[in-house]
């Protein structure tokens, strides 16, 4: 990363790193380090003498460092609710959407080093991506400043998130199920249909579906949350057919 770039990058987040190469390996994809023919990392070192790394490893600790920082913001900011409801919005806020959300609040589309392959692919744009960048961003925070710049750079992008939300948020799961019921359409099935990654970050894939309604598909790093995740997006459908259908029926009575 440029020195203009990372300068950029620094002050949208607010916090300017004193090991450069903590940040470039954070941003850095997979698919931006080529395989030698011997199956290894070509052997160009960074600035410090080490191996460059894409972010897989930093995504790790990030997404614990994370639900840490949220777990103490919730815990301090309702402090009467019970852990159920705590767990409910802990879920919605290190979701996967919800990490993108804030990579792009960030911009961190623009200084994501990726393939040219990737690259004109539009990977900068696919939300797992950013959100797998977004996690490794707060590792390297946490990995450079400590614990309490990781606070703060958190804390700078997810309390607006935290003072938005209402009741705690109900399992879209649970929610789905309660209206296909009512319905009369059975009970929502699901299947997973890939899995990858490497071991210490796999990622799943699953199909949500409900009878007469398209499939909807997510991706997470465990089956249990890819499932929420492709049953909110399925509610999300179904509720907005529901919506068409109530307006087109009131047109109908207007005219």
């Amino acid at each position: 990363m440029t020195a203009p770039a990372a300068d950029d990058l620094e002050r949208r987040i607010g916090y300017s790193f004193g090991n450069p190469d903590l940040l470039t390996e954070a941003l850095t994809h997979a698919s931006a380090l080529p395989q030698a023919h011997s199956g290894r990392r070509r052997t160009r070192r960074t600035q410090h003498g080490g191996m460059p790394r894409n972010y897989e490893r930093l995504e790790f600790l990030g997404d614990r460092v994370l639900g840490l920082v949220i777990a103490d913001l919730l815990w301090r900011q309702y402090a009467t609710e019970p852990e159920g409801d705590l767990t409910r919005r802990l879920a919605q806020l290190v979701r996967r959407d919800t990490l993108a959300k804030v990579a792009a609040t960030i911009g961190l589309d623009r200084f994501l080093h990726l393939s040219p392959a990737e690259a004109a692919a539009g990977a900068a744009q696919n939300p797992a991506i950013l959100a797998d960048a977004c996690e490794a961003l707060i590792a390297a925070v946490y990995l450079d400043g400590g614990l309490a710049a990781a606070f703060a750079f958190v804390e700078r992008f997810w309390i607006p998130l935290i003072g938005a939300m209402q009741a705690p948020p109900r399992d879209p799961k649970t929610v789905l199920q309660e209206w296909t019921q009512a319905r009369g359409l059975g009970l929502p099935a699901y299947q997973l249909t890939a899995t990858g990654g490497p071991d210490h970050a796999r990622h799943f894939t699953v199909a949500a579906r409900v009878a007469g309604f398209d499939e909807a598909t997510a991706t997470a790093s465990s089956k249990r949350a890819a499932e929420t995740a492709a049953a909110a997006s399925l509610l999300e459908q179904v509720t907005s057919n529901q919506k068409l259908s109530e307006n087109g029926k009131r047109s109908k009575a207007r005219g």
